[in-house]
């Protein structure tokens, strides 16, 4: 069995101690629910970022993704900017909290209440490139969206 198969230990602090770890909703979840440290309004089409209560370290060989839970943007109407957020393994001193950038795409202000689970992480496998420049690389495709209309 893979480690993912058995799962793995991660080491974890909690910011604020009186709000729970970091939850997998069900034995299948790939991605576990992170809690908002502290409630926040977020203005109508502004940037916030969503403080998440945890410092985690990053196992070698790992990243954490974090994304919006699916429900989010329908029940808040919030969006990651960016799409993701990609959490490195040195990511992990005091300070570094994990925060979740969002925009709020409504025309109305958004609350996230505290203990409310706004986004998830999800540890992705990951290798570091090592360069080996190349002269030519030949034939392409034709360049960006050569493959569609």
């Amino acid at each position: 069995m893979s480690d993912i198969e058995n799962g793995f230990q991660v080491a974890i602090k909690r910011v604020d101690p009186t709000l729970p770890l970091p939850t997998y909703a069900t034995a299948g979840s790939v991605g576990f629910d992170l809690f908002c440290r502290e409630t926040m309004t977020v203005g109508p089409r502004e940037l916030a970022l969503i403080p998440a209560n945890v410092i985690v370290q990053t196992p070698p060989g790992y990243m954490l993704m974090l994304t919006m839970r699916s429900s989010t943007a329908k029940r808040k109407g919030l969006l990651m900017p960016n799409g993701v957020g990609v959490i490195d393994q040195d990511y992990c001193g005091e300070g570094d909290e994990l925060r979740i950038s969002v925009y709020n795409f409504r025309d109305e202000a958004v609350i996230v209440e505290r203990g409310e689970r706004i986004a998830q992480g999800i540890f992705v496998s990951v290798a570091q490139a090592q360069w080996r420049e190349i002269d030519e690389v030949g034939t392409g495709r034709g360049g960006f969206g050569s493959t569609g209309v």
